[in-house]
């Protein structure tokens, strides 16, 4: 399928690895332009290279911080004006909630919430104004069902979450479309540390963990980045223009639920 999009400019967030990297590539083959970021300068590099002389398209890397004012200045000085932004971070420590202080709180807000507010704030109005765009933030199935030991994150996306539903209706009018993709377990660095804290809590190996947690999903198996990011690049294409606002599992039928 056309994605029609060949042409189009977009910022993809925490790019140089995981889902991230997935829907860049997604994007990359569908003739987009991409401003890559990642915090790592050296594995973000590389992988722009990697993307650029595979896929014959403009690539930019910009390594940065995005949860800080400082770094997202700087990305949004090299990025400029952009078609598409897909936001993402990665996921705060695992723990209990008699675990957390209002530090940790502060960090799991700023980086899955707040982060991608501000990025939202400073390049969609530009999309709207040119009357087409297109926004897809990563956030986590844990807003449909939350996760105990992933507190901080069930509450930071649950965040955003909130914000995109009100959002994404009011810039709908300008051809601006707002989504979110909520993610299961999936082959990312992500999911090998989960199994890692699992099977030292359980006292098994890192395989065993990832059968054990493989036994839970529908499927069977995890996700991959590939078709994540096939998933992305759909939200981002001309046929999703009628999607706003809403918030697109992908977990293999893990979450047991009628809607």
């Amino acid at each position: 399928m056309d994605l029609g999009i060949a042409g189009k400019k977009a910022l993809v967030c925490a790019s140089s690895k995981g889902l991230g990297r997935g829907c860049a590539e997604a994007l990359a083959e569908a003739g987009v332009t991409l401003v890559m970021n990642a915090r790592g300068a050296e594995t973000l590099e590389a992988v722009a290279a990697d993307i650029a002389g595979k896929y014959g398209v403009e690539v930019v890397a910009v390594a940065a911080d995005v949860t800080t004012e400082e770094g997202r200045a700087k990305l949004l000085a090299a990025a400029g004006d952009v078609d598409i932004l897909v936001t993402n971070a990665g996921g705060p420590p695992p723990g209990t909630w008699t675990d957390w202080s209002r530090e940790d709180f502060i960090a799991a807000l700023d980086a899955n919430m707040l982060a991608p507010i501000a990025l939202m704030q400073a390049l969609v109005p530009h999309m709207q104004k040119q009357g087409w765009g297109r926004v897809v933030n990563i956030t986590s199935q844990s807003v449909k069902a939350p996760i105990p030991v992933l507190g901080l994150s069930n509450s930071a996306r649950a965040g955003l979450t909130g914000f995109v539903a009100g959002t994404s209706r009011q810039v709908a009018p300008d051809g601006v479309t707002i989504n979110n993709l909520q993610p299961g377990i999936h082959a990312t660095d992500r999911a090998v540390g989960l199994d890692a804290g699992v099977a030292s809590a359980q006292g098994i190996t890192p395989q065993a963990a990832k059968a054990q947690r493989e036994a839970t999903i529908p499927a069977r198996r995890y996700g991959t980045a590939e078709e994540f990011g096939a998933t992305c690049a759909f939200l981002c294409s001309q046929h999703a223009g009628f999607m706003v606002g809403q918030n697109i599992l992908l977990d293999g039928g893990a979450v047991n639920a009628t809607m």
